[in-house]
């Protein structure tokens, strides 16, 4: 064989056996010849392409795209390798191919073009793989950026269209969104609710359900067997004749036949074995091709990446609603009724995926119409700041019932810190407790007759003060550190307030002394300083201020107080000697003082507590001895001494002669107790105000 007859030989063979298409087309852009390759991948046999451009032979591909590159390479003689093109052929009318083109141009021997010759690939697969894989990649970035379930689920939607379908629905079982643990599918009551929906035109969703609508698919339905086995399930062509679509009353069913739906696709949102919900997914006659078995299992790990992230987004909103539950359970909810201020309190939760924090607040009344108001910070966030919380709230009210000075509330605070983390870590359980080191406490007693407020702090920034008609002040408190750091000594202060100052509590350090230069303390001044308005809407609004300004990480507590005083016509004092021949005086004194208040009908039983009281003070205390009525919203007797030893209540035998005081004064009065202080101490009994006068006046 001649080397030109074998050079032929070979160019044939690899022309009519080669795998990869080939067309020669003129310097007209006619085919003049193509392989069987290219029959294979156009559908078209040979012999219509021959004489006749593309465009006339195959209508659904870009030909004017194809014979711009053709005639680059006839005018240029460049070679162009790696072209794509996208279209639809008679060999899969119904599938979207993919192809890459390499053109370069046929010469004579003397330098003449004589035409373009064009090789084809079909890269459909490879193209759809890379195109998975990318989006694969998008979607570990798209879903799952926050901890909130409906969000999520939108995410998911909206990485599926247009993608994957031209609608998509995510329906989740109710109780996801709220964080509850979802029911098995087919226990009775189970119900779905739309929770996300993405369609490329939205005239689609014009007559489907809206966010947030319950949906029960009728048994028989995909929709209905995916959800009871667990299973996805694809329809790649649905017949608009089926029982299930056709048979359908729901209107939303036509609908979808209206818009041409042609192939479904059903996939659970499966995340530890437990089924969250569904993922439907719809192409209508947008999108001629049908779901294949490639796009499901695409699909299915698309969903199954979502599942996981809206279980997290569940547990985490779970979790946060039993924090904020445990927490606000601590909060005071309806403040006890007290005499000494009008409060008011606002407590917000963090907003993002920190939680809840620990921030605190108690307003708990005393002995002698005064009023105890605490607030604090607990570090960290989530049920462990919950659970230490309400170690501290229940550790602050047993303290107060104690009627203890605030600097002693405050150490008896700072001791109890590492006895209870020690007791947790001993008792080998989860080291919760270690968030109450470093808490703060600002403890206050307001007394609504001396008008005077003592604080003390454990590491908390001062209250704000505003008296009438004056600038907002900050005490300075001296300076101690936060619970359970062996801080010895909690220094307190003293303060004169005049009737009607307002004193704002305060978690995150909103208001610093010195600090009159940031725009948001200017601004929080200006409002407490707005005498006019009701503690509850000066609560409210401060609270609107400052949260607008802290970060989404933080909770905010605020406790508000305006103060009272009580009217000296309501307080009676006497002093009263050290001798026994005085007692008989002091009943005299009190049932005078009761005829003035018109409480005749607390005569009897006020003088036998005073009577009591008295004695046991000239009998075991020591001077001074004082007696004093308080007329509030109780009848308070209080008998001070100054002797530090404790009364203790016992029951009498029979046989005694005495020992029955304080048993008479407890079955005579609403409350009793003792209070201690520098001179002595105090012991008081509370009765209840009946009578329609008495309830009037008070």
């Amino acid at each position: 064989m001649l080397p030109r007859e074998e050079d032929l030989a070979v160019l044939d063979a690899l022309f009519t056996q080669s795998p990869i298409g080939v067309a020669v087309f003129d310097t007209g852009l006619r085919v003049i010849r193509a392989n069987p390759a290219l029959e294979a991948i156009h559908g078209v046999p040979n012999a219509r392409l021959l004489g006749h451009r593309l465009g006339e032979v195959l209508p659904d591909l870009d030909t004017l795209a194809i014979e711009r590159r053709l005639t680059r390479v006839l005018e240029t003689g460049v070679s162009i390798a790696g072209s794509e093109h996208h279209g639809y052929t008679p060999a899969d009318p119904g599938t979207e191919h993919v192809w890459v083109a390499s053109s370069y141009a046929l010469t004579s021997p003397d330098g003449r073009t004589m035409g373009v010759t064009d090789m084809i690939i079909d890269i459909t697969d490879r193209y759809r793989a890379q195109e998975r894989l990318a989006l694969l990649d998008e979607a570990a970035t798209r879903i799952g950026t926050t901890l909130d379930v409906t969000r999520t689920a939108a995410e998911l939607a909206d990485v599926l269209v247009p993608y994957v379908a031209d609608l998509a629905s995510i329906d989740l079982l109710d109780g996801v969104t709220a964080g509850e643990e979802p029911l098995p599918p087919g226990t009775e009551g189970v119900t779905l609710r739309l929770a996300a929906r993405t369609a490329s035109d939205p005239a689609l969703t014009a007559r489907l359900r809206r966010i947030g609508d319950v949906q029960d698919f009728p048994a028989g339905t995909p929709h209905a067997r995916s959800l009871a086995d667990g299973r996805p399930a694809l329809v790649p062509v649905v017949d608009p004749d089926a029982d299930w679509v056709r048979g359908s009353p729901d209107p939303r069913a036509q609908a979808l036949l209206a818009h041409e739906t042609h192939s479904l696709m059903v996939v659970p949102l499966r995340a530890r074995d437990t089924i969250l919900g569904l993922a439907h997914l719809y192409r209508t006659a947008a999108r001629p091709n049908a779901f294949e078995h490639d796009d499901l299992i695409l699909v299915q790990d698309l969903v199954a990446r979502a599942a996981v992230c809206v279980d997290n987004a569940r547990r985490y909103t779970g979790e946060r609603s039993t924090a904020v539950t445990l927490q606000q359970s601590m909060l005071p909810h309806n403040v006890a009724t007290q005499s000494a201020a009008d409060v008011a309190y606002c407590y917000r939760p963090a907003l993002t995926h920190t939680g809840v924090g620990g921030c605190w607040f108690d307003v708990i009344p005393l002995s002698g119409a005064r009023v105890a108001l605490a607030i604090g910070d607990i570090p960290g966030t989530g049920v462990e700041a919950a659970a230490c919380t309400g170690q501290i709230c229940s550790a602050i009210r047993t303290l107060a019932q104690m009627d203890l000075a605030p600097e002693e509330v405050l150490a008896r605070l700072d001791d109890m810190v590492p006895r209870l983390v020690e007791r947790a870590r001993t008792s080998g359980s989860a080291p919760i407790m270690d968030g109450l080191v470093g808490a703060t406490c600002l403890y206050a007693i307001y007394d609504p007759i001396s008008r005077r407020c003592v604080m003390a702090s454990a590491g908390h920034a001062p209250p704000a003060v505003a008296e009438p008609a004056r600038q907002v002040r900050f005490p300075r408190i001296p300076s101690n550190q936060p619970l359970g750091l062996g801080d010895a000594v909690f220094e307190p202060l003293e303060i004169e307030l005049p009737e009607g100052s307002t004193l704002l509590f305060h978690t995150r350090n909103l208001l610093q002394d010195g600090a009159d230069d940031r725009p948001l303390q200017q601004h929080l001044c200006a409002i407490i300083r707005q005498d006019g308005l009701p503690p509850d809407e000066l609560c409210r609004s401060l609270a609107d201020v400052a949260g607008a300004h802290l970060s989404p990480h933080d909770d905010l507590a605020l406790l508000l107080a305006r103060t009272r005083s009580l009217p000296s016509a309501q307080v009676a004092t006497w002093d009263v000697p050290p001798d026994p021949g005085v007692v008989a005086d002091t009943r005299s004194l009190a049932s005078r003082q009761l005829q003035r208040w018109g409480l005749e009908e607390l005569a009897f039983t006020t003088e036998l507590i005073v009577s009591e009281l008295v004695t046991n003070a000239v009998r075991y205390g020591g001077p001074p001895i004082r007696l004093r009525l308080i007329r509030d919203r109780m009848l308070i007797c209080e008998v001070s001494d100054g002797s530090s030893t404790s009364p203790h209540i016992r029951r009498a035998a029979t046989t005694d002669e005495g020992g029955r005081g304080l048993f008479l004064v407890a079955q005579c009065s609403h409350h009793w107790g003792t209070r201690y202080h520098s001179s002595g101490k105090t012991i008081w009994a509370e009765q209840d105000l009946t009578g329609p006068e008495a309830a009037a006046g008070a």
